[in-house]
């Protein structure tokens, strides 16, 4: 066997592929909430799980797979999920916080008052009857500690024409917790709050795919000054603002996103609260680590609404999210 066969060889047995491929389809008039809320409709979903190397994936954390797919995660997951993929979406934020095992997600609706000026006001969604972000729990079961990868076959895609709402996307995974192996599902199940990922301890991970590509009008309505931005898929990643308690008062959104945003409301998602990736960005190592044994990992999907590229022009979009980890051999 040749060398480049071997290494080939031992890098798929060395292996875990998680691969989540999302394609949805943005039909109609389509906003972001920096001026109006719109539908997103979701026309199509595809959802395949994989996994190699001793390390196997489930739903319910009984029946055990090497792949697992939308079926099992809308039909065959544990009894009092709450697992969400709905048919239609609008953009939400969160700053990352988890309560009780899940992550606080905001609604905000914009609407102008008598002077025209455009303001925000935001309620706290619920995991369980939100029809607005794709959220569903995985469990994970290791034979070892392993150091997951977040490979540069992951990304975040239009598959059709290119209006820029990709670029407003984001995904995050929340550790609840790992039991042993022999502690059984409904202990894996019952998992919340678990400590962290063991990466700057945080509980969790918020992946901004193409954090460099904006549109043109995202560059034109760039709020933050000192930051430079292009048009393109090379420029530099734009620090946001994400909602981190309910607003009642309608806040003028031209000052939300600058270095003065209240804090009371928001929480600026920078450094080691977000990881960063630009388009065909190469391998990011060590994205978060997981214990020996079951651990149950909650994953969220969404267009963040405060992102500078979640703007009117991203409407009629197609849009496929593309999410591949790789734990090498230790």
């Amino acid at each position: 066997m040749s060398k480049k066969a071997k290494e080939e060889k031992k890098n798929l047995k060395s292996s875990l592929l998680v691969l989540l491929l999302i394609a949805i389809l943005l039909i109609a008039s389509t906003y972001a909430w920096f001026t109006a809320n719109r539908t997103v409709t979701i026309s199509s979903l595809d959802v395949n799980v994989q996994a190699q190397n001793g390390l196997q994936i489930s739903t319910d954390a009984q029946n055990w797979k090497a792949i697992i797919t939308k079926e099992d995660i809308t039909n065959n997951a544990y009894i009092g999920n709450t697992n969400k993929i709905p048919q239609s979406m609008e953009p939400v934020s969160t700053d990352g916080t988890v309560t009780d095992g899940n992550m606080n997600m905001f609604y905000g609706i914009v609407a102008p008052d008598d002077g025209g000026i455009y303001s925000l006001t935001a309620t706290q969604e619920e995991d369980a009857t939100t029809n607005r972000y794709i959220v569903f729990d995985i469990f994970l079961k290791a034979d070892e500690a392993m150091d997951l990868t977040l490979t540069a076959q992951s990304n975040v895609i239009t598959t059709g024409e290119d209006k820029g709402l990709q670029n407003a996307s984001r995904v995050a995974f929340v550790n609840e917790g790992t039991v042993e192996t022999t502690a059984g599902a409904a202990a894996a199940t019952a998992l919340k709050n678990g400590t962290s990922f063991s990466i700057g301890d945080r509980k969790t991970v918020i992946w901004e795919p193409n954090a460099g590509s904006h549109t043109a009008e995202a560059v034109a309505n760039n709020p933050y000054t000192g930051v430079t931005i292009t048009q393109g898929d090379a420029s530099v990643a734009i620090p946001y603002y994400g909602v981190k308690a309910e607003i009642e008062d309608p806040i003028d959104i031209k000052g939300i996103n600058t270095d003065g945003a209240d804090t009371t409301y928001f929480t600026k998602i920078e450094g080691a609260g977000l990881t960063s990736t630009n388009k065909g960005a190469a391998e990011t190592e060590g994205f978060f680590h997981i214990d020996k044994g079951v651990t149950k990992v909650r994953i969220y999907m969404w267009v963040e609404g405060q992102d500078v590229d979640c703007d009117n022009s991203a409407s009629g979009t197609d849009i496929q999210f593309n999410v591949q980890f790789n734990a090498p051999e230790a």
